[in-house]
């Protein structure tokens, strides 16, 4: 505590206690994860504050070592140009990873949108998504909700974006795809061979 004194008049007046303000506490930095790949290192930010449950189900994965060993497997191309589009990883949906399905976050929630880097949720139905996720490497505006648009509009969950490797996701998406395999809605979009990812985990 320190003492506040006024000058009024040329005399000096005691003014009372005036209590100190502590500093405001810095908001917690957002989670960052590192995931070492068969092609090189991405590093990721994750926006815990705006996407709470998609990011928290991602660090599941990472804190369990769920990705450790599993694989990016998929690329699509935007039409007409190879060198933009996704690049797709996690555990392929397999039921030997059951943790269970979360709630989903539309970008209408979270305010997020599909840019260069943007790490997202791959999903089925709303309120599907597991440990598979894709990279959007170049913009992908056709992936964020779109309440006007027929049928299911909700879009996907973007998370967080990359801030170190996307040389690495770029190199990912000029890989090699296999003419066969893949559900028939995915055929000619699997790699050829899978990219493993060999570790995730934690920087902060």
């Amino acid at each position: 505590m320190r003492r506040r004194e006024v000058l009024i008049g040329g005399a000096v007046l005691a003014a009372g206690p005036v209590w100190a303000q502590a500093p405001e506490a810095a908001p917690p930095a957002n989670p960052k994860v590192v995931m070492q790949t068969g092609q090189g290192t991405i590093t990721l930010e994750l926006y815990a504050d705006k996407a709470p449950l998609s990011t928290a189900n991602f660090l599941r994965y990472v804190d369990a070592k769920r990705y450790d060993g599993a694989t990016i497997y998929r690329v699509l191309h935007t039409p007409g140009d190879p060198t933009t589009g996704l690049v797709q990883g996690g555990a392929k949906f397999d039921p030997a990873h059951p943790i269970a399905p979360i709630a989903h976050e539309p970008t209408t929630q979270t305010g997020l949108a599909h840019k260069d880097g943007t790490i997202s949720l791959a999903r089925r139905a709303p309120g599907t998504a597991t440990s598979d996720f894709f990279i959007c490497v170049g913009d992908a505006p056709y992936l964020d909700a779109d309440p006007k648009a027929p049928g299911d509009n909700l879009g996907f969950a973007a998370f967080g974006h990359v801030i170190d490797g996307m040389d690495v996701a770029r190199k990912i998406l000029a890989l090699p795809l296999s003419p066969t395999a893949g559900a028939p809605d995915m055929v000619g979009q699997m790699l050829d061979p899978v990219v493993p990812i060999v570790a995730a985990h934690r920087t902060t």
